[in-house]
């Protein structure tokens, strides 16, 4: 039946295969949303969720849809999953318990979810940052690098000694977006200011990120940023007595007078779309990329006893025009490092150009690692 709906569409509407392919995978899971029996969405986790950090900011997207969506879903967890071949093993078994969502929550997942995918073809996968494409198989992101800039605007007007410092995870274009970002941000407001850069080369190592934190504060820098998944930045700047942003999730509890503000990724609001497009039958495979005006994303928890009502009105602006479509982060002019224009005045970089960025904008006191 199935065989004979997909021959006549083509016929009809003269449709390319793999379009055909998502219309049937459409049809296919729709017609779960008549049957009794709960959704079945799995989550896959690198690390556990903890109390802060990546993980724990996808549990809390999590969470808020088992309170949304009730006994309408029924939603596993497999935590602590490396991005290695072992992880496709982890996919295979949840796609094959009958998992009409499966969701890797991390980069390094998509080949090897890519590569299950294609056995499951009645299944959707999600994955998390990633760029590839099937037709039960699509990705979804945020774009962090809105709140990293409105975190450098604030940044920018606390710092006291102009350096800022950046404790960077792995060197892929979503962490350069990041460091970019907050570095435009901060020379807005305070065109003297330099971010350091560290690179870790992981996304979780407590002791090395600690370590960074501790070189970066001895370079001079007085606002620390990460795009790591522990919370030893902020401890660090609690303990030496500077101040940082929280990352993926608020960490005041772990630096009460360090933080100014946090990254903060509300994924529960894409989770929440993803059931709702699936139980209707009209998921397609095109990838999303939410920020701010989607809810997102937000700098939040601003500590308002650290930041200047100054710099509190100038967020705020900021804020509300990235919403309002009447600002982007990465409009031009822009120079790079050697001070050659990368983007020129009236011009912005397009998303193709901002998921391969390999290059850091003036102002960046680091390099990328060969």
């Amino acid at each position: 039946m199935k065989a004979e709906m997909t021959r006549t569409l083509r016929h009809l509407f003269r449709m390319p295969a793999t379009v055909l392919a998502v219309a049937s995978l459409g049809l296919a899971l729709g017609a779960h949303a008549d049957t009794t029996q709960p959704l079945g969405v799995a989550f896959v986790y690198l690390g556990n969720p903890g109390d802060a950090g990546w993980t724990y900011a996808h549990e809390q997207g999590v969470k808020a849809i088992e309170t949304q969506f009730g006994d309408k879903i029924k939603v596993t967890r497999v935590e602590n999953v490396p991005e290695s071949a072992d992880s496709e093993r982890v996919f295979r078994d949840l796609a094959a318990k009958g998992n009409k969502i499966v969701v890797g929550s991390s980069f390094g997942y998509q080949d090897f979810e890519l590569k299950v995918a294609k056995d499951f073809p009645d299944t959707v996968f999600e994955h998390a940052t990633g760029y590839k494409k099937a037709a039960n198989f699509g990705t979804y992101d945020v774009r962090t690098y809105q709140s990293a800039y409105l975190a450098g605007v604030v940044g920018g007007y606390t710092s006291k000694t102009n350096t800022l410092g950046f404790v960077g995870s792995v060197p892929v274009p979503e962490v350069v977006r990041n460091i970019n970002a907050f570095t435009l941000g901060a020379r807005s407001v305070n065109p003297n200011a330099k971010v350091k850069v560290i690179w870790i080369n992981s996304w979780f190592d407590p002791g090395r990120e600690k370590q960074a934190a501790e070189t970066l504060i001895g370079e001079g820098a007085d606002v620390l940023i990460q795009n790591t998944d522990s919370t030893a930045t902020m401890q660090t700047a609690e303990q030496k007595k500077v101040h940082a942003f929280g990352w993926d999730s608020d960490m005041k509890k772990f630096g009460p007078n360090a933080q100014l503000g946090a990254c903060v990724t509300y994924w529960g609001v894409y989770y929440s779309h993803l059931i709702e497009q699936v139980q209707a039958g009209k998921w397609t495979n095109a990838p999303v990329w939410w920020g701010l005006k989607d809810k997102a994303i937000d700098l939040a928890d601003i500590n308002t006893d650290a930041v200047s009502a100054t710099a509190q009105k100038a967020l705020a602006q900021k804020r509300q025009d990235i919403i309002d479509g009447k600002f982007d982060p990465f409009a031009g002019p822009i120079k790079d490092q050697t001070g050659a224009v990368k983007v020129a005045a009236g011009q912005s970089l397009a998303d193709a150009d901002l998921s391969r960025l390999n290059w850091f904008v003036q102002g960046v006191d680091g390099a990328l690692p060969k």
